[in-house]
């Protein structure tokens, strides 16, 4: 090969390196942010999937409606009261007061007190231990009740004390309420009905199947 020859195939040679690194770059330029994307993908480290306590998940949800109202009492009552005045072991007067109480028990579940020990889980079953119903709440409607009758005796000498027999009247009934709340099943009631609305609660979760149990209470009062 002589040197005409030898020169003309390096020109060539370094032609061909030249458009190919051209061709390269105008792809590069075409390519753009995908050819970034790629570059960053390369470098980037693959992230592993992250891990979800179903059970956390489930809790916090009912957590959120807290203490679970699902069933109420309401009564009526006519409640008396009286107090004596004395001198040593001799009653002198006697005032006796009337009161009409409007009271109501709640009694429902203490969401709260859920923990994961009550979830159980098994492929798409949920299995929920609900805590046992309990006495949310008592209280006299005071706007409904009203004192009936207050009377001091004779000649008005029973004692001045309307607003103690009042408070007494009061707190008798708030006794009298809760019992009679508990004679009539208001737990077991708030057990049925939390049972049924936690069911349908935890059924729009994606489960195949829910079980909600209930948890029977020690006592009422």
């Amino acid at each position: 090969m002589n040197n005409n020859t030898l020169k003309h195939f390096i020109s060539l040679t370094t032609g061909s390196i030249t458009l190919l690194a051209l061709i390269g770059a105008i792809s590069i330029w075409r390519g753009g942010s995908r050819f970034l994307e790629v570059l960053t993908e390369f470098w980037q480290p693959s992230l592993s999937s992250a891990n979800i306590d179903t059970s956390t998940v489930v809790i916090d949800r009912l957590r959120g409606a807290k203490e679970l109202t699902t069933s109420a009492f309401v009564m009526e009552t006519v409640v008396p009261t009286s107090m004596e005045r004395k001198l040593g072991d001799l009653s002198i007067a006697t005032t006796k007061l009337l009161y009409i109480a409007h009271g109501e028990v709640k009694a429902g579940v203490d969401l709260s007190k859920l923990t994961a020990a009550n979830i159980t889980i098994e492929n798409d079953r949920l299995i929920l231990q609900l805590p046992a119903p309990e006495i949310l709440d008592r209280r006299i409607d005071v706007a409904r009740s009203r004192v009936y009758d207050y009377n001091r005796g004779f000649l008005g000498l029973g004692p001045d004390v309307g607003t103690d027999l009042q408070t007494l009247a009061q707190r008798q009934t708030l006794e009298q309420i809760v019992i009679a709340a508990c004679d009539r099943g208001i737990l077991d009631d708030a057990n049925s009905r939390a049972k049924t609305t936690i069911t349908e609660l935890l059924t729009a979760t994606g489960y195949r199947e829910v079980i909600v149990k209930t948890t029977q209470p020690s006592s009422c009062n």
